[in-house]
C-alpha cells in the first residue's frame, strides 16, 4: 500500500470500524502511522500492526487484476 493512501482503520481494541484515515508510515517497529479524523479535527495515531487492518478506500482497477500474476 502506497503512503499517503486514504484508508478505512478497523482496530477492535478502539472500536474502530471503518473510521476514515491517512496511511503516513509503516514503522519498522510494529505500528501504521495515520491521520484521523475525531470530531473536526485531525489527529496523528499510532495502530499496532498486529491487530489492526487497513483498507484503501479506493478500488484497485479491476483490468490491472486480471493481468497480475499470482505466486502460491
Amino acid at each position: 500500500m502506497e503512503l499517503h493512501t486514504k484508508v478505512l482503520v478497523h482496530n477492535s481494541v478502539l472500536g474502530f470500524k471503518g473510521n476514515e484515515g491517512v496511511l503516513l508510515q509503516i514503522s519498522s517497529d510494529g505500528y501504521y502511522e495515520v491521520n484521523c479524523v475525531f470530531g473536526e479535527r485531525v489527529h496523528r495515531t499510532l495502530f499496532p500492526i498486529q491487530g489492526t487492518v487497513l483498507i484503501s478506500r479506493e478500488p484497485e482497477d479491476a483490468s490491472r487484476l486480471e493481468d497480475a500474476e499470482i505466486e502460491r
